[in-house]
C-alpha cells in the first residue's frame, strides 16, 4: 500500500466563516470543494494555507496574503515533509517564482489549477507575468481542454499540462423535490408565480456579456409561446443589459430576474426548472473555463441546452445531461426547448440520465481520486507524462 502523499494546498478565495455568500462563485466553490475532497481523501496527508475573506475584501486583503505565504510556505514544507503544493488557481501561482528553485531543490513539486478568465484575464502586465509563471510550475491541472490550450497558447509545455474536470458536492442537493413541489415552495419564497404546466427555463450565475443572457432574452424569448417562462438568478454589471431587452420585448411577466439567492432558494430553482440555459457568447480575454453551475442543475434534475464553447463542452454530453448549439443559434436552442415543451416525457427521461450522468462521473470524490493519482505522477519524476486531453464524452 503506498504512503499518503503530503499536499499542501494553498488557495485565496475562501468565504469568511459562517458567511458562505460573501465569497461565492464557480471558482470558489471549486477551491473549497476541492478542498474538502481531498482533506478527507484516505491516501493523502493534507494541510492548507487559505485566505478567508469576502469577496469585496479579496483584492485588498490577497497582496499581504501572498507575501505572508512566501514564509508560511517554506515552513509548511519543513514542518510537514509536503511533497506537492497545489495551488488553488492561477491568482495564487506567481509564488512559484520566488519559490520554485528552493522546493525543488527539496524534492517538492509546485503545481496549479487552471480555471479559464485565471488564464486569460485581459490585464496586459499579468499576460506578460503569465508565461514566466507557467514556465516556473512543474504541472498544471486545466479543469478543461479549452483552459488548457489557453495554457498552451501562453507558453505552456504539453508535457507538464493534465486536464481534470470540476467536481460536484452531491450531498449539498440531498433533498429530493418534485418538480411541482419545488415549483410551488420556490414561488412562494420569492411572492412570484407560474402556471402549473408552464416550462420554466432557468440560468445561474455572473451576468456579464460571455453568460449572453441578455442575448437569450432578446433572440429566443420572443420567439417562445407565453406558457414558457425563464428565470435568472444572480447580479452582476450585464443587468441593466438584459432588463432593457426584457422591457423591449414586453417580457415582465415571462422573465424574471431574481438577484442573488440563497442556496436552499438556488436548489428550489435547479429542481423547479424544466431546463437549464447556458447561452454563453464569445467574449475575448473571458473565456468559460468549465461551469459548474451546469453540473449542478443537472444534478437536480434540470438537463442543459448550452453553448458549444470553450469549457462547456467538457460538461455536457449529447444526450446525456442535455444538449450542445452552437453559440449564437437562436433557431437551434428554440428548436430545443419546443421539443421538450411538446415532448415532457422525453424530458423527464433526460432529467433522470441527467442527475445520474453527473452523479456518476463528477462526484469529488471520483475527480479527487483523479487529483491524487496524477499528482503521484508528477511527484514521481521531474518530467511529467504528456498532457491529457479526455474526449467530453468519458470526461471525469
Amino acid at each position: 500500500m503506498a504512503t499518503p502523499l503530503r499536499i499542501l494546498f494553498v488557495s485565496h478565495s475562501f468565504p469568511p466563516p459562517n458567511r458562505p455568500l460573501a465569497n461565492i462563485g464557480g471558482m470558489q466553490r471549486v477551491a473549497t470543494e476541492l478542498d474538502a475532497a481531498l482533506a478527507r481523501h484516505p491516501d493523502v496527508t493534507y494541510h492548507h494555507l487559505v485566505l478567508r475573506t469576502s469577496w469585496r475584501w479579496t483584492h485588498v486583503r490577497v497582496v499581504p496574503f501572498l507575501l505572508r505565504l512566501l514564509l508560511q510556505i517554506p515552513r509548511q514544507v519543513t514542518r510537514h515533509g509536503i511533497e506537492v503544493v497545489l495551488f488553488s488557481s492561477m491568482v495564487t501561482a506567481p509564488l512559484a517564482l520566488w519559490l520554485r528553485r528552493r522546493l525543488n531543490a527539496q524534492g517538492v513539486r509546485l503545481v496549479a489549477v487552471a480555471h479559464g478568465r485565471d488564464v486569460t484575464l485581459p490585464v496586459s502586465p499579468y499576460q506578460r507575468l503569465l508565461p514566466h509563471v507557467l514556465d516556473h510550475l512543474d504541472a498544471v491541472l486545466a479543469v478543461s481542454r479549452a483552459t488548457g490550450e489557453a495554457c498552451q497558447a501562453r507558453g505552456l509545455a504539453p508535457e507538464r499540462l493534465y486536464v481534470i474536470p470540476n467536481g460536484i458536492d452531491p450531498t449539498r442537493f440531498a433533498r429530493p423535490l418534485d418538480r411541482q413541489v419545488a415549483r410551488h415552495e420556490l414561488c412562494h419564497t420569492l411572492g412570484l408565480s407560474v402556471p402549473d404546466q408552464a416550462l420554466l427555463l432557468c440560468s445561474v450565475g455572473r451576468q456579464v456579456p460571455r453568460k449572453g443572457f441578455a442575448w437569450f432574452v432578446d433572440n429566443v424569448m420572443p420567439r417562445l409561446p407565453e406558457h414558457i417562462h425563464y428565470w435568472l438568478a444572480g447580479d452582476g454589471p450585464d443587468a441593466a443589459a438584459i432588463e432593457k431587452a426584457i422591457a423591449r420585448h414586453h417580457l415582465q411577466q415571462r422573465v424574471r430576474r431574481l438577484g442573488r439567492v440563497p442556496d436552499d432558494v438556488l436548489h428550489r430553482l435547479y429542481r423547479a426548472a424544466d431546463l437549464f440555459i447556458m447561452p454563453n457568447r464569445p467574449v475575448p480575454g473571458d473565456m468559460e473555463g468549465f461551469g459548474v453551475v451546469m453540473l449542478e442543475a443537472a444534478l437536480c434534475g434540470a438537463p442543459v441546452l448550452a453553448a458549444r464553447l470553450e469549457g462547456i463542452q467538457d460538461v455536457v454530453t449529447e444526450g446525456e445531461n442535455g444538449h450542445l448549439v452552437e453559440s449564437g443559434d437562436a433557431e437551434g436552442f428554440v428548436r430545443w426547448i419546443l421539443h421538450y415543451d411538446r415532448k415532457r416525457p422525453a424530458l423527464q427521461r433526460l432529467s433522470e440520465r441527467a442527475a445520474t450522468y453527473v452523479r456518476t462521473h463528477f462526484s469529488w470524490d471520483i475527480v479527487a481520486d483523479r487529483y491524487v493519482k496524477t499528482l503521484r505522477a508528477i511527484c514521481s519524476t521531474a518530467q511529467s507524462a504528456p498532457a491529457t486531453f479526455p474526449d467530453p464524452q468519458t470526461t471525469g
